[in-house]
């Protein structure tokens, strides 16, 4: 732990979840991490989210976590926040491990709803789970609300009354509900609650801020960082016509590295882009040849675009 203390306030931008780097042995590359971080340090980026949906976390082992959240302190400036996934599917595990990545230098931890038992998780349970964490947590906690992937798909009362925990911080939203955000955002004004609403995708960026979401973590901005902190800072400075432009440009490329080619086409991009990549964890699949035809004129795209 830092001992910075992070508010609401301080999840307002753009921050990448960065994919897990693995040699060719199937190992943690954390020097490929390290050198990931600082190339992405150099952009105007709030910080970083590691052991998220992108970073495999499903698929690590709880010492491979740890040292990614350590090399990660070690690697971007100290102005730049570090957010880990510490998410499980038991309270007694996601408590350990969010202590575990506070020691480990971890700013905040992001935790993602568990979903095994999906019948039981009901909004009862999350509040239980998601208030004891953040009671044991020496760090703030951002929600996690992920439906594509953990198949719950926490109700706008239930994120409220877990919004007005002290240590409950922000929420980021992936779902693409944008009615969900706007019913969050009114719902965060009407209680006067501190709590950040972040977008979970590069693809619906704009029209969460527009909302009055205060950023996004987006895994389009590990490979087109410049153009997500744009679509931000277009917002926040008034050039709404160029704000809606870049939106809507960069809907294909993250479709492609988001819902259609996954955690490997992103890893593909990242290497097409002189980044370090990759291979996923099996059983995870490396994008075919098709695939990676179609993320090498991506990759163009978002080139022209810089």
């Amino acid at each position: 732990m830092t001992g910075k203390k992070i508010t609401p306030a301080n999840l307002a931008g753009v921050m990448p979840p960065l994919p897990t780097p693995f040699d060719a042995q199937g190992e943690l590359a954390v020097e490929c991490l390290r050198e990931n971080l600082e190339t992405l340090s150099r952009f105007g980026l709030t910080g970083f989210v590691i052991l998220g949906s992108n970073g495999e976390y499903v698929y690590l082992e709880e010492s491979e976590k740890l040292a990614a959240i350590a090399t990660a302190r070690k690697s971007i400036p100290s102005d730049k926040l570090l957010v880990a996934g510490t998410g499980a599917e038991s309270t007694r595990a996601t408590i350990r491990l969010t202590r575990a990545a506070a020691e480990n230098g971890a700013d905040a931890a992001i935790v993602i709803t568990p979903g095994y038992y999906k019948n039981a998780m009901t909004g009862d349970a999350m509040v239980a789970h998601f208030t004891a964490v953040a009671d044991a947590s020496p760090i703030p906690v951002i929600l996690y609300n992920m439906p594509a992937y953990a198949g719950i798909d926490m109700s706008v009362e239930t994120i409220l009354k877990l919004a007005a925990h002290p240590n409950i911080i922000g929420l980021k939203e992936s779902s693409g509900n944008l009615v969900k955000i706007s019913e969050l955002v009114q719902g965060v004004e009407e209680r006067e609650l501190d709590f950040a609403i972040l977008a979970g995708s590069a693809s619906f960026l704009l029209p969460t801020l527009a909302v009055g979401g205060v950023g996004g973590v987006a895994a389009l901005a590990n490979i087109a960082p410049q153009q997500c902190l744009d679509i931000y800072n277009y917002f926040r400075n008034g050039h709404l016509v160029e704000a809606q432009q870049l939106q809507l440009q960069i809907l294909a490329p993250n479709a492609a590295v988001t819902t259609r080619f996954g955690v490997a086409g992103l890893k593909y991009a990242m290497d097409k882009l002189g980044m370090y990549g990759g291979a996923v964890r099996p059983p995870l699949l490396s994008v075919n040849s098709s695939a990676a035809s179609e993320i090498d004129g991506i990759v163009e795209s978002l080139n022209r675009l810089k």
